[in-house]
């Protein structure tokens, strides 16, 4: 993982987020990047830091939300 100090590095960056972010604003954008990257970042900051990682990690960590491998940090006690 990589960290971008201002998202403002990432200028020219198409950002998108999830048709069911809420509509506060409170989401998490993410962008493609050159040389195989993924960027994150708050919605609510958009010149504020963000995250970036390769994409085989996306990759990996997609199966395991998909196979339910997070599930219990959402579960309801």
């Amino acid at each position: 993982m990589d960290h971008v100090p201002n998202a403002n590095d990432l200028s020219g960056t198409t950002w998108r987020k999830s048709t069911h972010s809420n509509p506060s604003g409170s989401c998490v954008e993410v962008a493609r990047l050159a040389d195989n990257k993924v960027a994150f970042r708050n919605s609510r900051f958009v010149t504020g830091p963000a995250l970036v990682f390769g994409r085989a990690d996306i990759a990996a960590f997609l199966r395991a939300v998909k196979s339910g491998e997070f599930d219990d940090l959402v579960a309801r006690t």
